[in-house]
């Protein structure tokens, strides 16, 4: 103690009361500074002659560190060791510990005196460290299944007091049993600083489902409670179930390539197998898959895998090959004369029930079409289309249906406004018939829809007539008359009439045959041209 200090103390020593407080405790943190209240805090008393504060000694004995006079604004620093540049006081008289360390770990004593009174507050400092995040080191490469293994040691660093260790999988606690979990913890203390070191062995016994299971360590501590990063491991377990994989876009087809894989559940898996094609044992080393390519009808069937080591753990599946033939007849063009008979015959071969359909021009069609009379109408492109588990195929043909002109009707009306007569000439053929009239006509109006011709006129007739009408194709031609009256008195068609039709008929017909006829020339022709022509000029 010092001048000053003594003097002090000598002024109040024999009038003073002295009262020691019942002993308080703080914790501080660890290289933080720590704040060592003085009385709890409270408010200093009004007849304040000064506060000093004062430790105990690692030795047991008192040592001062500063005094604080009531009247003055400094402090008196009177520490000559560690504490001389780290203690100061604060306006509430509590002492100021920077840089605060295990070694501070001790009691301080508050000494006020006041008046007649000397109160001594003594406080006992603890000093808290957190330790560092937790990790898990030592890490095992491999946990093999039912095999009891170190799996790795959990780390703890550098606190006060120690922490504790705990082990978790998947959040949940594990709790040693000496025989599957064996945790062994130890402390370490650094000398130099006092902090403590918690570690924590694991020793554990893995299974077949620990297959990708977290495993964590924690640390307790009164600051802080910390969980390490999670931690999976590799489980070895040997094969005991093998399954076989078909891999191939569905439905499998022919031509297609299948690729069959064989999938054990060890780990880790085998490098080998055997696989069996077609009842043929075909062996795959440092490979679980083998190909089929351009696989046929034929390659349906059982396909089997099975370990090199244990060819009794097997694994089967089936592979079905979807095909499908189709036979179409007739197909391409195919030309019919009109009223003729078309046979029309499909044969199909397929894996599974195959679905058939027809289209007519696009149009989907009930039934197979059936052509016991062909006619016009039944001219078109036909579609047969078959399908099964994802294939198609389909054929088709071209109707073509032929015939000489047919004239079918001819009829007359007369127009809206009365004043003419408008005829109309109807035939069937096909090509396309070509409609000639023995009279000239105006208006004229063509149309051709499925084989069947309409040609209409438009006449003025000032007597009665008898009008030809001519339908000409590449096969053939046809005609037919018809009478029509006069718009001014129908009349009755003279008796020659019908002989006047059949002469121009044969005058038209020899005219497209050999060219420009002319009345009264001899031209060589058929003998029974000659003759008809012969019979139709003397009925004129």
């Amino acid at each position: 103690m010092d001048s000053t200090g003594r003097f002090l103390l000598s002024l109040v020593t024999a009038a003073t009361f002295l009262q020691v407080r019942s002993t308080v405790t703080v914790i501080g943190l660890y290289g933080e500074t720590i704040e060592v209240p003085c009385n709890n805090g409270a408010a200093k008393p009004e007849d304040l002659i000064f506060t000093k504060w004062k430790y105990k000694m690692d030795d047991g004995t008192s040592g001062d560190l500063l005094v604080k006079q009531a009247h003055k604004e400094k402090a008196q620093i009177q520490a000559m060791d560690g504490y001389k540049d780290r203690v100061t006081i604060a306006a509430n008289s509590s002492l100021m510990i920077q840089g605060g360390s295990l070694v501070d770990q001790r009691t301080f004593t508050c000494m006020v005196v006041y008046g007649s009174n000397l109160d001594e507050h003594p406080v006992d400092v603890l000093v808290h460290k957190k330790p560092l995040p937790p990790q898990i080191k030592d890490k095992a490469k491999e946990l093999e299944n039912g095999k009891l293994t170190s799996l790795g040691v959990c780390t703890a660093a550098d606190a006060n007091p120690a922490a504790v260790i705990m082990w978790s999988k998947n959040g949940k606690l594990l709790v040693a049993d000496g025989k599957t979990i064996i945790i062994t913890p130890s402390v370490k203390m650094d000398p130099s600083t006092g902090l403590s070191t918690t570690t924590s062995g694991l020793q554990y016994t893995a299974v077949k489902s620990d297959v990708g299971a977290k495993f964590t360590c924690t640390a307790k501590h009164s600051l802080e409670t910390q969980v390490s990063a999670p931690e999976t491991f590799i489980i070895h377990y040997p094969t005991e179930k093998l399954s076989l994989q078909v891999l191939a876009k569905a439905p499998i087809r022919e031509g297609d390539n299948v690729t069959l894989k064989c999938n054990a559940d060890g780990n880790p898996p085998p490098t080998s197998f055997y696989f069996s094609i077609k009842g043929q044992k075909v062996t795959v080393k440092d490979s679980d898959t083998f190909t089929l390519t351009a696989v046929t009808r034929n390659s349906t069937g059982d396909y089997k895998c099975s370990l090199v080591d244990d060819d009794k753990m097997e694994a089967s599946e089936k592979v079905v090959v979807s095909y499908l033939d189709l036979s179409l007849s007739p197909t391409g063009k195919v030309l019919k004369m009109v009223r003729d008979t078309l046979l029309v015959k499909m044969e199909q071969d397929a894996s599974g029930d195959a679905k058939v359909s027809w289209t007519k021009d696009n149009r989907k069609l009930d039934e197979m079409p059936r052509f016991d009379n062909v006619t016009y109408a039944d001219a078109g492109f036909y579609v047969c289309e078959v399908s099964v588990a994802g294939i198609k195929r389909s054929q088709s043909f071209q109707l073509v249906v032929e015939g000489t002109p047919v004239i079918k009707k001819m009829t007359e009306h007369h127009s809206e406004d009365g004043r003419h007569k408008v005829l109309t000439c109807e035939a069937e053929g096909v090509p396309r018939p070509s409609v000639q009239w023995s009279v000239n006509g105006t208006n004229e109006e063509n149309s051709y829809i499925n084989g069947k011709a309409t040609h209409k006129i438009t006449v003025v007739p000032t007597g009665n007539l008898t009008i030809t009408c001519i339908a000409t194709n590449k096969l053939g031609n046809h005609f037919m008359a018809l009478n029509v009256s006069s718009l001014i008195k129908d009349e009755k068609i003279p008796g020659k009439a019908a002989a006047l039709v059949g002469l121009f008929y044969w005058l038209y017909i020899m005219k497209s045959r050999r060219g420009t006829w002319k009345t009264g020339e001899k031209e060589a022709g058929t003998s029974e041209e000659s003759k008809k022509l012969e019979e139709c000029k003397a009925k004129v």
